[in-house]
Formats: C-alpha cells, sequence, structure tokens
C-alpha cells in the first residue's frame, strides 16, 4: 500500500547526491503499484516522486524543479481548473494522464482534446521495459499519445465532429505518433531498427557504438537516416515512433494470448 500522501520516494541507501528533478504524482492511495515506484527510483535515481491526492496540492513549489505530473483520469477536470498556477509554478513540466483498462477511454480522450495542460497518455498496462521507456521520453520532453486513442472519443454531433478532426489535426502537428504512415518501421534496416531501440531507452552514441562495435559517426549516420526515413523532427521523436509500434505489438499479443486462453 503506498503510504500517506505528499510521501517523497526515495532510492533508499543510495548515497547520491540530492535528487534534481521532481515527477509530481496525482493518483489516490494503493492506486499506482509499490512495484512500480520502486522500478521509477531504480532506473531514474535523479528523480524524486512526490505523490500528492489532489491537483491543488500539486501547485506549490518544491525542492527542486518538477519535470512530469502524472495524473489519473478522474483529475483532468480539475487539472483544467489550476493550469494557470501549474504552468506558473511548473513551467517546464509536461503532465500526463495515467490510462489502464479500466478506465473510460472515450471520456478521457475527449478530455485531453479539450485541456491546455494534458497533451500526453501513459499506458498502465504495458509491459515495465516499455513504461519505463515512455517515462523516459517525457522526462526528456518528449510526447505520448497512442495512436488508438485517436479513434475512440465521443463524437455525438456535427460541430463536434469537426471539432474532433480539427484536434486530431493539431495533435499531428506537435506528435508524429498519430500519423500511420509516419510509425511504420518497415522502411528501417536491421541495424537502423537496433539502433533505434537502444535510443528508445535512452542510450547515448558511444553507449551504441559500442554495443554493435561501430564508430559514433556511424551511429550518427545510423539515426540521421533513421530520422529522416521516419519524417520525425529528432532522435526522441523517433524514439516516441518505437516504443508506439511496440506498445500496440505488446497489447496485440496480450489480446490474442487472453483469446487463445478462453
Amino acid at each position: 500500500m503506498v503510504e500517506a500522501m505528499n510521501t517523497s520516494v526515495r532510492l533508499a541507501g543510495s548515497g547520491v547526491a540530492p535528487f534534481k528533478r521532481i515527477l509530481v504524482l496525482v493518483a489516490l492511495p494503493g492506486s499506482v503499484s509499490d512495484c512500480l515506484l520502486h522500478a521509477l527510483e531504480r532506473e531514474f535515481p535523479w528523480i524524486l516522486v512526490e505523490q500528492v491526492q489532489n491537483v491543488e496540492s500539486a501547485c506549490v513549489k518544491f525542492e527542486h524543479p518538477v519535470s512530469l505530473i502524472l495524473i489519473e483520469p478522474e483529475f483532468l477536470g480539475e487539472i483544467g481548473v489550476f493550469a494557470d498556477t501549474i504552468a506558473r509554478h511548473h513551467p517546464s513540466s509536461i503532465t500526463a494522464v495515467m490510462y489502464d483498462d479500466h478506465s473510460d477511454q472515450g471520456n478521457t480522450v475527449d478530455d485531453i482534446k479539450s485541456s491546455r495542460t494534458v497533451r500526453n497518455v501513459l499506458p498502465m498496462n504495458l509491459r515495465l521495459d516499455l513504461w519505463l521507456s515512455v517515462i523516459r521520453l517525457l522526462l526528456r520532453g518528449g510526447e505520448y499519445f497512442p495512436i488508438s486513442f485517436m479513434h475512440n472519443g465521443r463524437q455525438s454531433e456535427p460541430n463536434k465532429d469537426a471539432a474532433a478532426r480539427s484536434s486530431s489535426s493539431d495533435r499531428k502537428e506537435i506528435s508524429p505518433i498519430v500519423d500511420p504512415q509516419r510509425r511504420n518501421l518497415d522502411c528501417l534496416t536491421e541495424r537502423e531498427h537496433q539502433v533505434l531501440e537502444m535510443v528508445s531507452h535512452g542510450c547515448q552514441n558511444k553507449i551504441i557504438a559500442a554495443k554493435f562495435n561501430l564508430s559514433e559517426h556511424t551511429v550518427k549516420v545510423h539515426i540521421h537516416n533513421i530520422i529522416k526515413k521516419l519524417g520525425a523532427q529528432n532522435r526522441t521523436a523517433a524514439a516516441a515512433i518505437f516504443l508506439a509500434r511496440a506498445a500496440e505489438a505488446n497489447t496485440h499479443n496480450s489480446a490474442l494470448a487472453g483469446y487463445v486462453g478462453q
């Protein structure tokens, strides 16, 4: 069970320098498992997690700058009320809504489309390595919005249809994930695919070079070609495309396994 709110999750016995960034978790007690919190602190020892019960409690100054705010879907309306306050206190932060199989995806999509604060979705049903990779992407300032969400908003009136199409068009401008053509990894060579996978895990060029016995220059060439082929703006956007495809494959395989098991 997660401890009382405003609890700091620290890496026990780490002995490292003070944390430099804050991740604010707006969630009810027990809604995020201890294993995920421990995985966060192991993967990102420079991050301090602050857990609060409501959005208003996140609208304060913390010891270090806030990089990421994760909220549950039920707080989407509340975060809109405090949008200006959040922008003032945490100007460099990115906000993402945590989505799982129990969430109302249609309502969540519509709420996000109308939000000027929340621009990302963090699926909570991913494999742990993929989930951490999405967190890493968000911490680096990237954006993540699963393509499946773009087709599931509530659309009951003609003007809402037009608004949804307009919002979808805007989303394409800020995130390459929603464009199916850009998400096609078949255009990559086997080596480019391997390099992109390591980029998605946050590996630096020198680490990738050592892994595949390449020069750093060759790695840079591969990354340049990957970005060009995917139509991405940079390596972060290319990593987002890779993670989106991996997440879709993970969801498909899970659904298939469930069907076969019936």
